[in-house]
């Protein structure tokens, strides 16, 4: 590969981005150019536009995509109802494409010839960062310098920071990699990468213990409009403001610890633990919501479909024309899911306590058992039989 000249790096200011800046320089002699998005991460970003210039980057490129973020990438997923392996929100996977769309833009603004990132070799986001890219720009080189390099651990890689005075955010009593927006925290190394070992508090950032949560249980009413979250007890909230409240109700009240062995793309097991307060709030009450306004067989099909759209997001294939597929489905489904979930926040509990909808599948004439009951129930008689027939057939032939 042709040695590139000016290098689009993906900057968190973290320890990885933070030794790639002189690393590049070092082995490749090239321009670099840090990018840093806004999604959320409760940084000063001035100071991340310091420090990335005090440490070799000749510009950098800071851009707020908190509202573009969850409105477009988040909210899709949300729509989809779309968990990894049943658990995982997927703020991390989901962050990755955005964070592309961009260094993708900003390299061809800048005549770049390539885009950097500080994803490791067994892990996941080298896939989510390059597919992407490919996606977009097929011409663009990737530069993956955590595959290349010598460095055989995070303690090394501390060593080489400390040799060169870059300021990092870790050390080796806390060698956590954290990776933190809006819509969910990722947590792992350090004695997480034990399956057995139960997270230490030290590990969690914005959820309490549900041991040291309030007593007294907090409600909470969710709007929605097709599909989307619009507004929070009444209140009609953008994006980045719901989602910063639900954050800070659901930390409170211990909500939103998710602690899972995962199956990674390249095949391997990891450990992770993740907070997600707001976003397992919002998966709740707009299942919730769902069931009230879907009819029977929509349902189940979204529901093995949301499997896919997890994976397809997880596994790096946003800009791909299934997801695209995917989400004209899922939007269909959408056009009837408006309305209001009452949730109640308990130690760590995210409890459904009340749904209505203009949209109501939900007819009390016919679910009651009370004397309003309109159901024909001497229909059921022949029902069962023309249900059960096949199985009758094989009976007898058995």
């Amino acid at each position: 590969m042709e040695t590139p000249k000016k290098v689009v790096l993906a900057y968190s200011g973290g320890l990885d981005t933070s030794v790639i800046i002189r690393w590049l320089m070092e082995n490749y002699g090239c321009e670099i150019i840090a990018f840093s998005a806004d999604v959320g991460q409760q940084e000063d970003m001035e100071e991340v536009r310091k420090k990335a210039l005090a440490t070799g980057a000749s510009k950098v490129h800071i851009y707020d995509l908190k509202e573009e973020f969850l409105r477009e990438y988040c909210f899709s997923a949300l729509k989809a109802q779309a968990l990894y392996e049943g658990k995982y929100p997927l703020g991390t996977a989901l962050n990755r494409p955005i964070i592309s769309k961009y260094l993708v833009e900003i390299a061809k603004e800048e005549g770049a010839d390539a885009i950097a990132h500080g994803a490791t070799g067994k892990g996941n986001d080298q896939v989510r960062f390059e597919v992407s890219v490919m996606a977009l720009d097929p011409n663009l080189k990737c530069l993956a310098p955590v595959r290349e390099w010598e460095f055989k651990s995070r303690e090394e890689e501390i060593e080489y920071a400390q040799k060169h005075h870059i300021p990092v955010p870790v050390t080796k009593d806390k060698p956590y990699s954290i990776d933190l927006n809006l819509w969910s925290i990722s947590i792992e190394c350090g004695v997480l990468e034990d399956p057995w070992a139960e997270p230490p508090e030290d590990a969690y950032i914005i959820t309490k213990s549900p041991q040291e949560a309030p007593r007294e249980p907090l409600y909470l009413e969710i709007g929605f409009e097709k599909g989307t979250p619009v507004s929070l007890n009444g209140e009609p909230l953008k994006p980045a403001a719901l989602m910063t409240r639900l954050n800070e109700a659901g930390g409170e009240y211990g909500v939103g610890r998710i602690d899972m062995v995962e199956n990674r793309l390249v095949g391997i097991k990891s450990r992770e633990i993740y907070e997600a307060p707001g976003a397992t709030i919002l998966y709740t009450a707009h299942r919730e919501l769902e069931h009230l306004c879907l009819e029977r067989e929509t349902f189940r099909i979204k529901e093995y479909l949301s499997v896919k759209y997890a994976e397809m997001v997880y596994y790096g294939y946003w800009f791909s024309p299934l997801r695209e597929a995917l989400d004209a489905f899922v939007n269909k489904t959408q056009e009837r899911v408006t309305g209001t979930v009452r949730l109640k926040l308990y130690k760590g509990q995210c409890i459904p306590a009340g749904r209505r909808s203009p949209h109501s599948l939900y007819d009390y004439n016919l679910a009651t058992y009370e004397a309003a009951d309109a159901f024909e129930h001497k229909a059921g008689e022949g029902f069962c039989k023309i249900w059960g027939l096949p199985l009758g057939v094989v009976a007898k032939k058995k």
